[in-house]
């Protein structure tokens, strides 16, 4: 990591998505304070829409030297791909639900207080990641069936309990039916859902580990199935003897139709066949010292 202090003296172009539950009214005074704080008078602040959120972030990250986004996961990854490897830093702020990514560089704090730590210590971090099909991630990736419970999730926090229940009940039909094969490297075989998990947040791996951890798994009921969903990436499912697990550069899986797929905790879907990639230098993120 080094020492960015120099860039933040550039232009420093924040966009927030006020569809994130974390960005309200008061989202922009609060931020111009915190970086006032720090010395940065001379931020950009664009509050957008939703609707808008993706030209807002193309546009910023053409001319920005250090970008900090407010949204939820679907919004940060938006920005960590576009920034990418020659692209402006970028400060990636929890504004969501799951808030994955920065809770993996930030730990689980708000929105001030990260942006507050990093600028009080800001150093750079290269993130490496993974690419499937065209659609990339930091933190993991859950493929198969059990995914399909991102659907009833969604549902009950919408407060649709019967509508919940119905999607329920495909996930668990699809969960005990739909197998996928996998290859990990020399390792081959079929199971429920296969994870796979970048260095950021691996509990088996450093940050600078240049590879993914892949994981098969076959749950055996519905209840694992869900927390297999939105825990694989941080619980200790690796004492689990139906597990199996290769450090690798490339995973293939491929299924009988389309295979759902959770990256970052955006809900995505891909043909029968996903081959993803590690991606040793996804982005640079700016992190406070400490971390």
């Amino acid at each position: 990591m080094t020492d960015v202090r120099e860039d933040l003296t550039g232009r420093v172009v924040a966009v927030f998505n006020t569809g994130s539950g974390s960005c309200d009214a008061s989202s922009e005074s609060h931020a111009r304070k915190i970086f006032a704080g720090a010395g940065l008078h001379g931020v950009e602040i664009h509050v957008v829409d939703p609707a808008n959120i993706g030209n807002a972030l193309k546009t910023a990250v053409v001319s920005a030297d250090v970008l900090v986004v407010l949204g939820g996961d679907g919004t940060i990854g938006s920005a960590a791909s576009l920034c990418g490897v020659s692209g402006p830093y970028l400060i990636p702020l929890p504004g969501g639900t799951m808030n994955m990514l920065p809770k993996a560089l930030y730990g689980p704090v708000d929105w001030q207080s990260a942006l507050k730590a990093t600028l009080a210590r800001p150093k750079s971090k290269n993130v490496s990641g993974g690419d499937a099909e065209g659609h990339r991630f930091y933190c993991a990736a859950i493929l198969g069936a059990p995914s399909l419970w991102a659907d009833a999730r969604e549902a009950a926090r919408d407060g649709d309990l019967i509508e919940a229940a119905k999607r329920a009940v495909t996930a668990t039909r699809r969960s005990l039916s739909d197998a996928i094969e996998y290859e990990f490297g020399d390792m081959t075989g079929s199971a429920e859902a296969v994870a796979v998990i970048c260095p950021l947040i691996s509990q088996d791996m450093d940050c600078e580990d240049a590879a993914l951890e892949a994981v098969a798994l076959d749950p055996n009921s519905a209840a694992s199935l869900f927390g297999l969903a939105f825990h694989a990436a941080f619980d200790g499912w690796r004492n689990d003897a139906s597990v199996t697990r290769a450090k690798v550069r490339c995973v293939a899986v491929r299924a009988h139709g389309e295979i759902p797929v959770i990256l970052d905790g955006e809900k995505v879907q891909i043909e029968r066949e996903v081959r993803i990639t590690f991606l040793p230098r996804a982005f640079q993120a700016i992190v406070p010292s400490t971390v």
